[in-house]
């Protein structure tokens, strides 16, 4: 099996310097076998873009991230129907049906014999001038990549992650909406620098009222008194297809779930803190801008709804 292999570094340095190790070695870096690319299967050094792409010039298309499990795709049509509405957000055709992408996204995971792993599903704009009118790019290009990914050590899983507040500030849904899950995450990524020159791996995102968002790459909930909290669509968030999961497990699960606006204080003083994301699953916090959550151990309701994950996805994970 081709896979991406992650080196990490978790000595007792918690600074700047070992956040930064937290990055791919590229000596153990084996590409997928094949890339599907405007649909035909090619290997990875086919799979090219032109340098006039608009996803490339101005980030200008949209992706999702979506998971294998013992061979079935998770989610698999609720990934792609948000990807289609993000594409309408922008107005970008997408030049396949939703069905033609299931099957295209099918095709890409056989022949990269993934059993437990990865997709990266992208919709650029196409080539077309230096300017940014978007009406000059006559051919939108699809491509899928199917790889394994490693995005956080097993140990934190186990112990819990510290996190940051950023300053940097989310997106304000009104400029640029972070229910559209576009190529454009410079937003994200200055949050994440300044989380990784912190010494740790994520941050929390404000939004311009000074409300909990999500993190830089995960939704986030907390536990008080008894109850799940997590922020509304409202604050600015991206609605998470392992959150929407999570939530519903949370419900079966006799757990009382709110919606509502969260502060920094909020975060503070919570019994329990987790993440979720298609690539972090459910990982959880015990520590917020140095402020310890809950006994500083991953509380009991946060281990309940990351084993009822995990036996979501193992027994038999859901494609719809």
């Amino acid at each position: 099996m081709r896979y991406l292999a992650l080196r990490y570094n978790l000595g007792p340095r918690r600074s700047s310097e070992a956040a930064r190790d937290h990055r791919p070695d590229n000596r153990n870096l084996l590409l997928p076998k094949f890339i599907w690319l405007n649909g035909k299967l090619v290997p990875p050094e086919q799979a090219t873009v032109s340098v006039f792409d608009h996803g490339l010039l101005y980030g200008d298309g949209v992706f999702e991230g979506i998971r294998v499990y013992s061979g079935r795709v998770f989610k698999l049509r609720t990934h792609l129907q948000r990807l289609f509405e993000s594409a309408k957000a922008i107005r970008l055709k997408i030049p396949q049906t939703l069905d033609e992408l299931i099957q295209a996204t099918h095709d890409a995971v056989k022949a990269n014999e993934i059993k437990n792993g990865y997709i990266r599903l992208c919709v650029t704009r196409g080539a077309g001038s230096l300017g940014i009118n978007p009406f000059v790019c006559p051919h939108p290009s699809t491509f899928i990549i199917v790889d394994s990914i490693t995005l956080y050590p097993a140990e934190l899983y186990e112990n819990g992650m510290s996190i940051i507040t950023s300053s940097v500030m989310r997106n304000h849904p009104a400029a640029l909406s972070p229910r559209i899950k576009s190529l454009n995450y410079l937003n994200n990524i200055l949050a994440k620098i300044e989380a990784i020159d912190a010494g740790v791996l994520e941050a929390v995102m404000l939004n311009i009222n000074g409300f909990v968002t999500e993190c830089t790459g995960d939704n986030i909930f907390i536990m008080k008194h008894g109850t799940l909290l997590t922020p509304p669509l409202h604050a600015g968030i991206l609605e998470g297809v392992t959150m929407t999961t999570v939530i519903g497990l949370a419900e079966a699960e006799g757990i009382c779930v709110q919606r509502g606006d969260l502060s920094k204080h909020d975060l503070y003083i919570a019994d329990e803190m987790f993440l979720t994301g298609t690539a972090a699953e459910v990982i959880p916090v015990t520590k917020v801008d140095n402020r310890v959550i809950g006994t500083g151990e991953p509380g009991p309701v946060t281990r309940q709804l990351n084993q009822a994950f995990r036996k979501l996805v193992t027994d038999n994970a859901p494609e719809d």
